[in-house]
């Protein structure tokens, strides 16, 4: 059993939404009461109803900047000015500037300067000039040599057989005549 004993919980209820439009309005009427709060507070409530008149697209751009802006309580009245808070200012993108080069950070640097690095030294390591290189030719030289050498060997020992196989046909022939 459950603490708290037997309730009833949300299962099997009809479950109800307010529609778009509904919190739309419930929107508007909620700025239209904080802005006739701001007029009361300030003692201005001589704004001209027009402007309450128009469209909830313009109203709600200069509501928000106002909201930002407002403060709570004392913090209207003094002005505190804390050297360790930050603004947030929000750029556009006419202010974005798309030549400035791109600030990299340092694994970004050091990723880039690996790369480069590497290039530089396939580069040596093609023309010869590393130490690498060098003992790799080296070794290839010595490969060589030795390939060709077997080659002649080789070469030798057949035209000995060759000339031993044509003795032997030689005193062959000679034997059956």
């Amino acid at each position: 059993m459950p603490k708290g004993g037997r309730k009833s919980g949300h299962k099997g209820r009809m479950r109800t939404y307010t529609s778009p439009e509904e919190i739309d309005a419930q929107m508007k009427e909620e700025k239209e009461r904080k802005k006739h709060e701001e007029e009361e507070e300030a003692g201005a409530g001589l704004s001209d109803p027009s402007e309450e008149k128009l469209p909830a697209s313009g109203s709600e751009d200069s509501d928000d900047e106002n909201s930002s802006r407002r403060r709570a309580g004392v913090e209207g009245l003094i002005e505190i000015e804390n050297p360790n808070r930050i603004a947030q200012k929000s750029k556009k993108v006419t202010q974005i500037e798309i030549d400035e080069p791109k600030q990299l950070s340092r694994r970004e640097r050091e990723e880039i300067e690996k790369q480069k690095a590497k290039e530089r030294y396939m580069k040596m390591h093609l023309a010869g000039k590393t130490d690498q290189a060098k003992a790799d030719l080296a070794r290839l030289a010595i490969i060589r040599k030795q390939r060709e050498e077997a080659a002649k060997k080789k070469e030798e020992e057949k035209k000995a057989k060759d000339a031993a196989a044509a003795a032997a046909r030689g005193i062959n022939s000679l034997t059956m005549k």
